[in-house]
Formats: C-alpha cells, sequence, structure tokens
C-alpha cells in the first residue's frame, strides 16, 4: 500500500502540489531527466524525443489534464506550418497563416478572456450571462458521468507562452525565417521545453529550432555560468520573493483599507522587487537548467529598475515579450511607418467599451476632446499624421500587452499608463529646458486646483507627484544649464532622476497589475478595481506619521530585504559579470561547498506553504 502510495504522488497530478522549481521534486526529476539525456549522448532524434516526452509529463505534473490541451496546439500547429510552407500561392499562404493565428487566439481567448467578455457585456447589457465550459461538458458526455465541473473554467499553466511559440512558429515558417519541422517529436520539444515551458521566456522559432539539430555541447566555464543561474533564481525566488510576499505584502494586498497609507505605499515598492525577483529568478532557472542541456535561451532581463523612461524600461522587462509583441503585433498594425485598420480599431474599441463602463461625463469629455483634438492636428498638420499614428501603434500595443497579462480591465489600465508613460517621455525628450519648466508648472497648478475641487485621494497622490516632478525638473535645468559639460561630474544626478522617476512610475502603474493578480476570474473586475482604489484611497488620505518607525521595526526583516534587493539591483552590470566569472571559475570542489552553503540558507527562508511563480497564471 506505501509503494502504491508513493507511485502515486511520483506519477499522478496533485493540483495541491505543483512541480515548481522551488521544490525537491522538481530537482529530483531534473536529475533523472539529465541523467537519462546523459546516457543518449549525440543521438540527436532520440535525445530530442527523451526531453519532449519528459517535458510533456512535467506539464502533467504542473497543469493536470490540460496536457491535452498542449498536446492538441503541439499537433495543429505542426501540421499548418506544412499546409504553409507547401501552399505555392501566396494569398493561400496568408489564408493558412491567418486560420493558425486564428485559431491559436481563439484556444488563448476561450480560457483566459471568456469570464472577462461576460463580465463587460453583462454590464454593458444589465444581463446575467454565465460561463459555461463546453469541453468539460464534452468530458462528461463521453464519459458518461459528472467528474469534470462545467460551471467553472480553468486557466491552463502557461498558456499565453505556449500559445505565443506556436504563433511564432507557424509566422516565421511563413515569412521563410525558419524551414516546417520535419518530425513532430522535435517539434514537441521546441513548443514543451520544460524549463520555460510555463513560464517563459518566450522562444521564437528561429532563434531556437535551429539548436535542436545540434550536439550537446557544455564547456566548463558554461557548466559554472549555468549553476550560477540556477543558485541566483532559486535565491531571488525565496529570499527575496517569497519571504516579501508572505510576511508582508500579500497582507497589504489583501486588505488594503486595514493598513496605514505608509504601509500601502511602502508594500506597493515592496512588491516591485517581489514582482522583479519572482519572474526574473524563474528566468534564471530557466537558463541555467537549459544550458545544463547545452540549449540557449534568450535573456529575458536586464536590470530593469536601471531604465530612465517606460520605453527603455520594457526594452530591459520581460525582453521576450517585448520582442514578441513588437514583431507580431506592433510592426504589422503600422509600427513607425504606416496607420491601419487595426491601428483605429483597437483603440477605438476599447475607449469605447471604457467610456461606457465607467459611465463618468467627465471622462468622456476627456477622451472625446483629446480625440478631436489628434484628429485636428493631423488635419491641420499631415507632416505630424505618422507621429501621431506611430504613437498610436505604441498605445495599441501597450493596452493589447496589458490584456495578455490578464483578463481584467485593471490589466488594461495598467498597459494604458505604461504606453502613456512611454508617449510622455517622446513628448518630453523633444522640449527644451524652458518647455520643461513650463510644462511641469502648469501641470503642478491644475493637479491643485483639481486637489482643491475635489478633495480625493487621486488627487493628493499626483498633487505631491506633480510637485516632485517639478522641483526635480527645476534641480536638473539648472544642472543642465551651468553644468551642461558631464566632464564636471553633475551628469549622475541627471540619470538617477531619470532612474528614480521611472521607477516611481513603474511602482505605481504595479497597483493595477498586483491588483487583477491572483483572483478568480469569475469576479476579477469588481475584486481587482475595490483593491486599486482601496490603495489609493489609504495612500492618498491623510497620514499617521507617527506610525512610521514602529512599521518599520515590526517588519525591519522585509525592510532590510527590500533595501538590500534594491542596491544589489543597482550594482554596475561589470561588478555583477566579475562575480558570475569568478564563480563559474571556481575549482568543482569549491563551487560544491559554495552550492551547499547557499542552499542550507535558501532552506532557512522557505514558507511552510511554496508560492507559485507569479507568472504561472499568465
Amino acid at each position: 500500500m506505501m509503494s502504491f502510495r508513493f507511485l502515486k504522488d511520483i506519477f499522478v497530478f496533485n493540483p495541491d502540489s505543483p512541480l515548481l522549481f522551488t521544490q525537491f521534486y522538481f530537482w529530483a526529476f531534473f536529475a533523472l531527466v539529465f541523467a537519462g539525456f546523459s546516457l543518449l549522448g549525440n543521438k540527436i532524434l532520440l535525445r530530442n524525443t527523451f526531453l519532449a516526452f519528459a517535458s510533456i509529463f512535467f506539464y502533467y505534473k504542473t497543469g493536470g489534464l490540460f496536457v491535452l490541451l498542449l498536446a492538441f496546439t503541439i499537433l495543429f500547429n505542426f501540421f499548418q506550418a506544412k499546409v504553409i510552407a507547401s501552399s505555392v500561392v501566396d494569398f493561400r499562404k496568408r489564408i493558412y497563416l491567418a486560420v493558425g493565428v486564428a485559431v491559436n487566439l481563439a484556444t488563448l481567448f476561450y480560457y483566459k478572456y471568456v469570464y472577462f467578455l461576460t463580465d463587460t457585456i453583462n454590464s454593458l447589457l444589465g444581463i446575467n450571462l454565465r460561463v459555461f465550459d463546453v469541453f468539460a461538458w464534452f468530458g462528461n458526455t463521453v464519459t458518461g458521468s459528472e467528474c469534470f465541473d462545467i460551471e467553472n473554467i480553468f486557466l491552463p499553466v502557461g498558456i499565453s507562452f505556449f500559445t505565443f511559440q506556436n504563433i511564432s512558429y507557424i509566422t516565421d515558417v511563413f515569412r521563410h525565417r525558419v524551414e516546417p519541422v520535419r518530425n513532430i517529436l522535435n517539434y514537441s520539444f521546441y513548443v514543451g521545453f520544460f524549463p520555460q515551458l510555463v513560464a517563459g521566456p518566450i522562444v521564437r522559432a528561429s532563434e531556437f529550432i535551429p539548436q535542436i539539430y545540434r550536439p550537446f555541447f557544455l564547456s566548463r566555464r558554461q557548466f559554472g555560468i549555468a549553476v550560477f543561474w540556477i543558485m541566483n533564481g532559486l535565491a531571488k525566488k525565496i529570499i527575496l520573493s517569497d519571504y516579501i510576499a508572505v510576511n508582508f505584502v500579500d497582507r497589504v494586498f489583501a486588505n488594503p483599507v486595514m493598513f496605514s497609507g505608509f504601509e500601502n505605499l511602502a508594500a506597493l515598492f515592496g512588491y516591485s522587487l517581489q514582482v522583479y525577483a519572482d519572474f526574473s529568478g524563474y528566468t534564471d532557472i530557466a537558463i541555467g537548467v537549459a544550458m545544463l542541456f547545452g540549449f540557449y535561451l534568450p535573456k529575458n532581463f536586464n536590470s530593469p529598475y536601471k531604465a530612465t523612461n517606460a520605453g527603455n524600461f520594457w526594452k530591459r522587462w520581460h525582453i521576450s515579450l517585448s520582442r514578441w509583441l513588437k514583431d507580431y503585433l506592433y510592426i504589422p498594425l503600422g509600427g513607425n511607418r504606416k496607420d491601419t485598420f487595426g491601428t483605429y480599431f483597437c483603440i477605438i474599441f476599447v475607449v469605447i467599451i471604457a467610456v461606457i463602463l465607467v459611465e463618468n461625463i467627465y471622462v468622456t469629455c476627456s477622451v472625446l476632446l483629446v480625440g478631436a483634438m489628434l484628429l485636428a492636428i493631423a488635419k491641420l498638420k499631415p507632416e505630424l499624421r505618422k507621429k501621431i499614428t506611430t504613437n498610436l501603434n505604441n498605445m495599441d500595443t501597450m493596452l493589447l500587452g496589458g490584456l495578455w497579462h490578464g483578463a481584467s480591465w485593471n490589466f488594461v489600465i495598467w498597459g494604458g499608463l505604461n504606453g502613456l508613460g512611454i508617449l510622455t517621455f517622446k513628448f518630453w525628450k523633444e522640449r527644451s529646458t524652458t518647455s520643461r519648466i513650463i510644462t511641469t508648472v502648469l501641470l503642478t497648478v491644475v493637479t491643485l486646483i483639481f486637489w482643491l475641487v475635489f478633495r480625493k485621494p487621486v488627487w493628493t497622490i499626483a498633487l505631491v507627484w506633480s510637485t516632485v516632478l517639478l522641483v526635480g525638473t527645476l534641480v536638473c535645468s539648472i544642472i543642465h544649464v551651468f553644468f551642461s559639460n558631464r566632464s564636471t561630474g553633475y551628469g549622475w544626478i541627471e540619470t538617477s532622476w531619470a532612474v528614480f522617476q521611472t521607477f516611481v512610475f513603474i511602482t505605481f502603474t504595479r497597483l493595477f497589475f498586483r491588483s487583477g493578480s491572483n483572483l478568480d476570474p469569475a469576479g476579477a473586475n469588481r475584486e481587482a478595481w475595490t483593491s486599486a482604489t482601496g490603495m489609493i484611497g489609504q495612500i492618498g488620505g491623510t497620514w499617521d506619521f507617527s506610525i512610521i518607525n514602529p512599521v518599520i521595526s515590526g517588519y525591519r526583516n522585509v525592510f532590510t530585504l527590500i533595501a538590500a534587493g534594491m542596491i544589489i539591483h543597482w550594482l554596475p552590470e561589470r561588478w555583477k559579470r566579475r562575480y558570475r566569472l569568478w564563480f563559474s571559475g571556481m575549482p568543482l570542489v569549491a563551487m560544491a561547498i559554495v552550492v551547499t552553503v547557499t542552499v542550507f540558507i535558501l532552506y532557512q527562508f522557505i514558507t511552510a506553504d511554496l508560492q507559485k511563480f507569479i507568472y504561472f497564471q499568465f
């Protein structure tokens, strides 16, 4: 009986215990897979087949019966690519590509956005549509039982990541960037390679597929780098992300109105570090594990909180998604070349729905005014039309990128705010010093008027931030005018100010990101908005400054970790490269000792309930 239970634990999916990088069972699984991989040598097809089946088993242990969905997407896209490649008529190729993309997006939409769509329709029309899981109903019909829940649709782990990889593959085949994979086992390996299967990075076909035909090679230095990335990722996840989340951030976000304005603000900044440590930690582990097998995944993070503007941030954060959106969404929309039907359809559709749902006359008038101004400028100054359409394509990309992260209006708001941040920087960098000062003065005056009239917490936050921007702009302008020669040593002040304001901006947009996360899709919109507005109310409300010291003292370990994490993050890249190379060049015995000590330290931080990686839900 004991042996049967043991085998069941190993081979049967347990929804309460998915196979996580932070579990001992994952590393036992990895050791067995690596041992089998080592025995196969350079028998490439056999090696790829073995890794493909190991990856499918990994997904089953992580996502259960959704492994059937993964198998369907693999089969469909494998054969769809062959159809695209074999067609000699360009029009037919485009039709086949459109069908392939439509099927992938329809699958993603059904599982990820059906609650969002239903909730929006119910809000617009005042009806009460209910979600119905047609696949569960079909399963019950076939089995003649009621073993599947038809009232709820559950989100498959990693569906966004493997869907985007499938779309990348058929699109790259269409564009002749890669030849169709001849063997379905090789293609299964590309889509399902377990280190990056459930949370990225998004691996593009043209970059990874050529690797699957290469013989295995791993130098002594590469081995050391791989081990470093794994240890680095585990430390980020367990020491920084999980500890900060469990002991502070999650408590505040669970019920923000129960905590002070300072605690809410601290939790918001803590979450910025948490989500970075969590997601980049997963990526580091995935890159390290893949490297041990001789495969190289793309860099997904490049010290994003060193960014000097919102656009630069998205070149450093989730780089594989940013590049995917650029190549497969922004450029097809017209990019910086032209406007298309999609340019106007995406943004008009989102804006109309949002305006109707908000039911606020001020919002409606503001949107109409901005739209009228843009149309007038495009009409009166044709030379500016290209710039306007480029900015619209940027905004469309960020709105849809926000929606990719989750089926909630909070994610759309988050994406829209990031889009506004990018457009604001474009406007800002073209302004003169005098124009910048005038702009920030006017902004401060306008927010002061709104604060005086409405006395809302959101206007308190806006007034404080606009005042900080005004002071910073004045200081930087003085430095720029009187000390414009960077050899005088004052250039770092301008850079530091740019990094600071970008970090604060990105952190405040995360308020909507975090509020929309980890929610039941059936009520995500309402719960997310309640959480976000509650936090804004506390941060922008009346502060009791006497509690700041007791809070810092009570959460001293959390605040120490946040400070240490940010200091390490802001270290110069050359320093980080030095200690990576130093570690990778260690003698194996010394490396083993360092790894053992690191694992012992990590064990001290492990929480009773292991935390899933944040991006599993996407």
